[in-house]
């Protein structure tokens, strides 16, 4: 991955966006990444990025499909995938991976995922209160190099935390494939 070295204008509103993101968490923590995004005008990846400490790790996005194997021994997990026009929300399990025709194939227990690897630009591990029920969420989520979110698995999603299983398996990805 290429990138370009960013204008000084560029680096002043990410960082207008950045701080902007910081002082809405401080007041709701709660809140939804992908609504928060919209109302500041910023893309969704700006805002994990800006999570106050603890709440968002980055993780090396090369490192993408070690990630990916490793929800398979977490079992059933909640994958959410939205655009400009929908959300859908599955819940599965992680197996069967394959690649054919620029894809990564998941083809689990209840899901069906064709992934674009090569346009996987960023991943972060999030915990962070639910906007449904503030019980903590923990997810991982991966976005694109606009910064748009291409989907996010939620070991937890409302109800409950993690079992300290999960929370342990989640936590050895994290620490092995954090970006330094």
């Amino acid at each position: 991955m290429t990138h370009s070295a960013p204008s000084l204008d560029t680096i002043a509103s990410e960082q207008d966006a950045f701080e902007r993101a910081r002082d809405a968490f401080a007041k709701n923590p709660r809140q939804m990444t992908m609504i928060l995004a919209r109302e500041l005008n910023v893309p969704e990846a700006t805002i994990v990025r800006a999570m106050p400490e603890g709440m968002s790790t980055e993780l090396n996005a090369e490192r993408w499909e070690e990630i990916l194997a490793s929800f398979e021994a977490m079992g059933a997990v909640h994958v959410i995938v939205s655009n400009a026009s929908v959300t859908i929300e599955s819940v599965g399990s992680f197996g069967g991976f394959s690649k054919a025709g620029g894809f990564f194939n998941v083809q689990g227990k209840g899901l069906d995922m064709h992934i674009r690897h090569t346009q996987l630009h960023s991943v972060f591990a999030v915990r962070k209160p639910s906007h449904l029920d503030g019980h903590d969420t923990l997810s991982v989520q991966f976005f694109d190099a606009r910064g748009t979110a291409a989907f996010k698995v939620f070991l937890t999603f409302g109800g409950s935390g993690a079992s300290g299983e999960r929370e342990g398996r989640c936590g050895s990805v994290v620490e092995r494939v954090a970006r330094t």
